[in-house]
């Protein structure tokens, strides 16, 4: 595989933030603390890491419970050894494509520090707590012939309605039939299934079959996860908590400050954060409630701390506490998340890890590559609403002699429209002015008459419309990018199971760039 690069800023919907982060980041250095494109950076976060020995032991004991038999573990729990973090919702059958992406990036960065003397480790922090499970009760993946296929999991009854973190919620009928039936043209569809179906067992809950797939996914690269619902950790975080209660007040002031700074330096703040948002919630009787409490009365809550689940805003900072982290992998809104979350780590922890872009990836098959070349495409093109994308290579299919008739019309026309404004501007202004209105429709006319011969075009080309569809459905989907929108599992399906590895191979963590992998 020969990857290809696409700046972030050729993609649709990159928030400037991001953009900036990934290529100026003197814009933004006020929002982070180390520079993620400077190799230096981590060896700077590396040596700010104050971690107590009874901490690392304590944490090590969750792990080895939680990782059995991971010789990580033994790494991690050796003095001086930091972690490379990353996380993600515990959605259905692994979630969006990128979740692997995630992963492989950490995995190669820990690999990387190890390589330059800093011992590392990667872990994977499954985000269990969070409760918005409609976000996480569906899957997409696509069929042989590239159509979108969503894959969906209801909540047991008796659990509807309820805020209970996504990461208990029993999967008690896995859509293991509905994957088959849309994995089965593929030469490795029975292959993924299988693996899918032996991770996601009838009941087991979604926390649990997450981490059992990714683990399979990830076997050979190697990453320890780590489930924060685990009342053992939790007693660990209890001290961080308790004093992030009590600096309630001081933390909603910082947060409302840094906003502003963010909104005046024409950014967005990813987390809205007003006088009256809480950023605490309650685990209690199974469910995760917001704690609407004035900030002062917070404090009174610390014998309660290991029973209080931090928001957005708060639990990068306490995953750093637990963890001696030198880098935090995320995605555009993670890193947003950080520029907001940094006056927290310097009240509350007096460090921030590097925040370091995951991997990004468009995969083409080499059909879809052929297609892009025949019509004389770019990717960025491709990454476009439907009707545009078949307009796109409508005109293309305009037979050359018929183009270039269009275009010297069009040149004449309007070269005799300019001079006949020239004589009636002489004559008579008005007379001018009326013509440069009928102009417009005049060329109006003219380019709707195009784009109707394109579209006829296009339409006598049934194969070429299924060709602008496919396209479409691969790298576009639902106008979405495909990273984002499918999960890896039609890749693997169609690619074998060890894509995995090879997109590992091809990880760079100090490119930047959006890569473009034809398989």
């Amino acid at each position: 595989m020969d990857p290809a690069c696409l700046r972030h800023t050729e993609i649709p919907g990159t928030s400037k933030l991001f953009a900036d982060l990934s290529y100026h980041f003197d814009r933004v250095a006020r929002f982070y603390r180390h520079n993620p494109h400077h190799r230096e950076s981590y060896a700077a976060a590396a040596r700010e890491v104050r971690y107590p020995d009874d901490r690392r032991a304590a944490v090590a004991r969750v792990l080895e419970a939680q990782n059995p038999g991971n010789a990580l573990v033994k790494r991690f729990a050796q003095s001086g050894t930091v972690a490379v973090i990353t996380g993600q919702q515990v959605g259905l059958f692994s979630g969006p494509a990128y979740t692997i992406y995630k992963a492989l990036t950490a995995a190669r960065l820990a690999e990387d520090l190890n390589a330059s003397g800093i011992p590392a480790v990667p872990i994977f922090w499954l985000a269990t707590e969070d409760h918005d499970f409609a976000e996480v009760d569906h899957v997409w993946v696509f069929d042989a012939v590239h159509h979108p296929v969503t894959l969906r999991t209801e909540a047991p009854s008796g659990w509807q309605g309820k805020q209970r973190p996504a990461g208990g919620f029993p999967v008690e009928q896995p859509p293991i039939d509905e994957l088959r039936r849309a994995l089965a043209g593929f030469e490795h569809g029975e292959e993924v299934t299988a693996l899918v179906a032996d991770a996601y067992k009838p009941g087991v809950t979604m926390g649990a079959g997450f981490r059992a797939l990714l683990a399979k996914l990830l076997g050979r690269i190697g990453m320890l996860t780590l489930d924060p619902l685990d009342p053992k950790l939790r007693a660990v975080g209890a001290p961080f908590m308790a004093e992030a209660l009590a600096a309630a007040p001081d933390l909603k002031s910082v947060l409302l400050s840094r906003n502003k700074e963010l909104d005046a330096a024409g950014y967005h703040a990813q987390v809205n954060v007003e006088e009256n948002t809480s950023l605490f919630f309650l685990l209690e009787n199974g469910e995760r409630t917001p704690l609407r409490k004035k900030d002062a009365e917070f404090a009174a809550l610390k014998d309660r701390a290991a029973d209080i689940s931090p928001n957005a805003l708060v639990r990068p900072v306490w995953q750093d506490y637990l963890f001696p982290t030198v880098a935090y992998v995320g995605g555009p809104a993670e890193l947003a998340y950080l520029a907001q979350s940094r006056v927290i780590y310097d009240r509350l922890l007096g460090r921030m890890p590097v925040a370091l872009s995951r991997a990004s990836f468009t995969l083409l098959e080499a059909r879809a590559a052929k297609l892009i070349s025949r019509y004389s495409l770019t990717i960025p093109e491709v990454l476009t609403p439907e009707e545009s994308l078949k307009e796109r290579i409508a005109h293309g299919l305009i037979p050359e002699a018929v183009a270039s008739l269009f275009e010297e019309t069009s040149a004449e026309v309007t070269r005799g429209l300019e001079r006949l404004g020239v004589g009636l501007e002489g004559l008579d202004p008005t007379l001018a002015a009326s013509l440069g209105k009928s102009r417009a429709k005049i060329l109006y006319q003219f380019e709707k008459l195009r784009k109707k011969t394109e579209r006829e075009t296009l339409r006598r080309d049934a194969r070429a419309s299924e060709e602008s569809r496919y396209l479409g459905a691969l790298l576009y989907p639902h106008r979405h990018m495909q990273e984002r929108f499918y999960s890896i599992l039609p890749f693997l399906a169609q690619h074998g199971l060890d894509l995995v590895d090879r997109l590992y191979e091809v990880v760079q963590v100090d490119c930047p760039d959006h890569r473009v992998v034809t398989l």
